[in-house]
């Protein structure tokens, strides 16, 4: 794909009249909600802007009391419901995130609250809103079966439908951000924001473009569910499978939404899951924060493709930190292997005494550090008087791991690599 900073002309504000979300709506949001969010940091991070090779700014919205950006838009929404609608009580459908700003703050206002979840929903997610006191349902395979199940539950039963982003007063709220992000980095040239339904770039969009109507705005979705790309661009890019980044798997993107960032939005770009998986195990390593596959969208696709950012002030939005632990660690342990640092590697020896201990020995001279040692006699396809040796190793990069296997080789040992053979 082109450079968008060379090759796609900025958007403007030209035709704000038309859209569902004026910036008067954003700025009217920002005073409905403030001292009731947290007013989240947004800092450069050298590192990864040497990494980059652009000046990055980060906001920490995955440092919100739930963890999520998603509570600025659930509170605006429910701070404009009426008394009546109060005791009527609110329900909406969420993969997570929206379900725990409206869990919370539903709360905080005395508001009976019901949430659907689709089946899948990590049970962080799930066991965090029921800890916020909120009613929860699972049902639905998907984001638009639990919505088809909260609208039929919610009219049986007299609710008031909280949307997760095609509502002018969600969009809103979640636009407070791009006025946060600015005033703390005014410097800012371009902005890279995920996008699942939508509410939060077209927010931060409306926002940004008018206090910087030049400004560079990039859209992220993960390249499993390319639903918003899809509409803008007129492609039918299938979606399938369980990615990292379930807080933006949405396969109907919304009509307010769509409308929007088809004015106001320079170009979508599409992210793989394994540069989600590097991009939340170097914000782990490298700033020492924790966030989930939607948020780390945007750092994804800068540092995927580096020369489209290249000398400019970019703003990404880490949009939550709601991940299981155990697939954090999964996702750590599999960078290593990514870069050498942990790996796996099968050796053809002899099955008498010593061969353990002499293997072992090369690879302490070697600098590797073992971690797992295991031994395969009877399901392998080596001869009678042979076994397989499998050890995990700790090296220092892919280059010192290269160099373990070369002194394998010269001291005679059938090593190689599962699946590489």
């Amino acid at each position: 794909m082109p450079n968008p900073s060379k090759n796609v002309p900025p958007k403007n504000a030209s035709e704000p009249s038309r859209l569902a979300v004026t910036p008067e709506d954003i700025t009217a949001a920002a005073a409905s909600i403030a001292g009731s969010v947290v007013v989240t940091e947004c800092d450069q991070s050298r590192t990864l802007s040497e990494i980059c090779g652009c000046s990055l700014w980060l906001k920490f919205e995955n440092l919100q009391f739930t963890s999520t950006f998603k509570e600025r838009g659930a509170l605006n929404r429910l701070l404009a419901l009426s008394p009546k609608e109060r005791r009527r009580g609110v329900i909406a459908m969420s993969a997570g995130n929206h379900a725990q700003g409206v869990a919370y703050h539903a709360s905080r206002l005395g508001i009976p609250a019901t949430i659907v979840m689709p089946i899948g929903t990590p049970m962080v997610k799930i066991e965090n809103t029921r800890r916020h006191g909120a009613n929860t349902i699972i049902s639905g395979k998907t984001l638009e079966e639990a919505g088809e199940f909260a609208r039929t539950h919610g009219e049986a039963h007299g609710m008031i439908m909280i949307h997760p982003y095609d509502d002018p007063l969600i969009i809103a709220g979640q636009g407070t951000i791009a006025l946060e992000m600015l005033r703390a980095a005014p410097q800012l040239d371009t902005l890279v924001v995920p996008i699942g339904g939508g509410g939060l770039i077209s927010g931060v969009a409306i926002a940004a473009r008018s206090l910087k109507p030049d400004l560079l705005i990039v859209g992220v979705q993960a390249q499993l569910y390319p639903s918003m790309y899809n509409a803008i661009q007129g492609h039918h890019l299938p979606m399938r499978g369980d990615t990292l980044a379930e807080g933006i798997a949405v396969k109907v993107p919304g009509r307010i939404t769509t409308e929007i960032i088809r004015h106001l939005v320079d170009e979508i770009v599409l992210v793989t899951e394994d540069q989600i998986e590097r991009a939340v195990a170097m914000l782990i390593a490298i700033e020492k924060t924790v966030v989930e596959g939607a948020g780390a969208a945007g750092l994804a696709a800068v540092l995927a493709t580096p020369e489209r950012f290249a000398g400019r002030n970019v703003g990404l939005v880490l949009t939550g930190g709601n991940i299981d632990t155990r697939l954090i660690a999964s996702v750590l342990t599999r960078e290593l292997a990514r870069e050498g640092r942990l790996t796996q590697i099968a050796i053809d020896i002899v099955d008498r005494p010593g061969q353990l201990a002499a293997v072992s020995a090369l690879l302490a001279e070697a600098g590797a550090n073992i971690i797992e040692v295991s031994h395969q006699r009877t399901f392998s396809d080596l001869p009678a008087k042979g076994t397989l040796l499998e050890v995990v190793i700790e090296t220092r990069d892919r280059v010192h791991l290269d160099d373990v296997m070369k002194r394998l080789g010269e001291a005679g040992f059938v090593a190689w690599l599962p699946g590489r053979r």
